[in-house]
């Protein structure tokens, strides 16, 4: 398979993966609080995020410069070692309000 051929499926699934995303997030904020599977959803859909964004940055770091990618990765990083630690409330901010810059950031 090409590179070319990868990144651009990689794009096809993280922007998959940021619709099903602002599914759950139209959901609304008081289910996400009431809902316990909606944060680990968040959570799994971090990783996700973040690992797409991560290879995307490496294969093409030109193309991937925008900081909202490295922010992303940062984000999993964080999500996948510190499981203990997530603040819900900032996930919920970061899934509501980091994912659509992300996505914003593809359609460009």
């Amino acid at each position: 398979m090409k590179d070319e051929d990868r990144v651009e499926r990689w794009i096809a699934d993280l922007i998959f993966t940021l619709d099903q995303a602002a599914e759950l997030v139209a959901r609304g904020e008081e289910a996400y609080r009431l809902d316990p599977a909606l944060p680990l959803a968040f959570e799994a859909l971090s990783n996700r995020v973040g690992e797409v964004a991560k290879r995307l940055v490496t294969a093409e770091p030109e193309r991937f410069a925008s900081a909202v990618f490295r922010q992303a990765a940062r984000n999993r990083d964080f999500v996948a070692h510190h499981d203990d630690r997530v603040d819900h409330a900032i996930l919920w901010r970061t899934v509501r309000d980091g994912f659509p810059l992300l996505r914003f950031e593809l359609e460009r």
